[in-house]
C-alpha cells in the first residue's frame, strides 16, 4: 500500500477504534471509573500490569482488586496500614500474587508520600530532548525496586534494558500521556509545566503479538524479533505518519489484529 494511502486507511481506523465505545471491553474501563487523578493513575497502573492474556479476565481481576481497596486505591495505599492489608491476602492473577501485591502498595505508598503525581517517577529519568521514553522505562523500573523487595516480584516491570517492548507500560504511559477529544486515552499529565512532562511524541507504541503482526502485514515493522528495537522501529515508521502523536495508532492496530483478526 502507497504511504499515502497507508495515512488514510490507518487514520480511518483510528477514527473507527479510538471512540468511547472501545472503553467497555478493554482494562482502560477500570481508571476510567475514577476522577480523582491519584486513583486514575493507580487503576490504570494495575489495569495495565495486568494486561496479558483475556481482556475480560484482565478487567475482572483489577475490579476485584480495585473492591479490595474500597475503590479508593490512592487512599488505600497511601495509608498502608496492616489491617486493611489484610484485604489483599489470596489475591492472584496469573503470576502476580499477592507478596507482589504488597510490594506495589508500598512502592506507590512511598512514592505519593513525596509526589503528587506517578507523572514524576518516569519524567524524572528523561528530558525534552529524548527521542522516546527509553531512559524514563529505565529509571523507572530502577526506582520502583530501590526499595527491599522479593526478586521474583521485578519480572512484572519491564524494561528496556532486558530488549523487552515493554509494551504494558508504553500502554499506560499512553493512557495517562495522550490526550485528544475522542476521551479513551486520559492525558491527565498534560497539564504538567512543559519543561518536565512526557510529550506524546516521546511515546513508544505499545506492541503486541496483534500490533506486530498488523505492522508487519503493512511494512512499518521489519524485524523478526518482538523486541525493544521493534517497539522503536515501529513508533518511528509510524512518526512518518504523524510526527507528534504516533501513538494514536495503537488503537487502530491493536483493533485490527485483535478484533477484526487482520492478518
Amino acid at each position: 500500500m502507497k504511504t499515502g494511502n497507508l495515512i488514510e486507511f490507518l487514520n480511518k481506523k483510528v477514527d473507527e477504534y479510538n471512540q468511547p465505545f472501545f472503553i467497555a471491553a478493554d482494562p482502560i474501563s477500570i481508571p476510567h471509573s475514577f476522577s480523582k487523578k491519584q486513583d486514575i493513575e493507580i487503576a490504570g497502573f494495575f489495569a495495565a500490569i495486568f494486561s496479558w492474556g483475556n481482556r475480560a479476565t484482565i478487567i475482572k481481576k483489577t475490579k476485584e482488586l480495585m473492591d479490595r481497596m474500597d475503590n479508593s486505591p490512592y487512599k488505600f495505599c497511601l495509608t498502608n496500614e496492616p489491617n486493611e492489608l489484610k484485604r489483599l491476602q489470596g489475591f492472584k492473577h496469573r503470576t502476580f500474587n499477592e507478596d507482589d501485591l504488597y510490594y506495589f502498595v508500598e512502592f506507590f505508598h512511598h512514592h505519593y508520600k513525596n509526589s503528587d503525581t506517578l507523572e514524576t517517577a518516569f519524567s524524572k529519568w528523561m528530558t525534552r530532548r529524548d527521542k522516546n521514553v527509553e531512559n524514563a522505562l529505565n529509571g523507572f523500573k530502577k526506582y520502583f525496586f530501590s526499595f527491599e523487595h522479593l526478586k521474583r516480584t521485578e519480572k512484572h516491570i519491564s524494561s528496556p534494558l532486558q530488549k523487552s517492548t515493554c509494551k504494558r507500560l508504553n500502554m499506560f504511559l499512553r493512557w495517562m500521556v495522550r490526550k485528544d477529544k475522542n476521551g479513551v486515552d486520559f492525558g491527565i499529565w498534560s497539564e504538567t509545566p512543559a519543561e518536565k512532562k512526557i510529550s506524546p511524541a516521546q511515546l513508544i507504541c505499545p506492541v503486541d503479538v496483534h500490533v506486530a503482526r498488523v505492522a508487519r502485514r503493512f511494512g512499518l515493522l521489519k524485524r523478526k524479533q518482538t523486541d525493544w528495537l521493534a517497539a522503536v522501529e515501529l513508533t518511528e515508521n509510524l512518526k512518518m505518519l504523524d510526527k507528534e502523536d504516533p501513538g494514536k495508532y495503537d488503537c487502530a492496530l491493536f483493533g485490527m489484529g485483535a478484533l477484526e483478526k487482520f492478518s
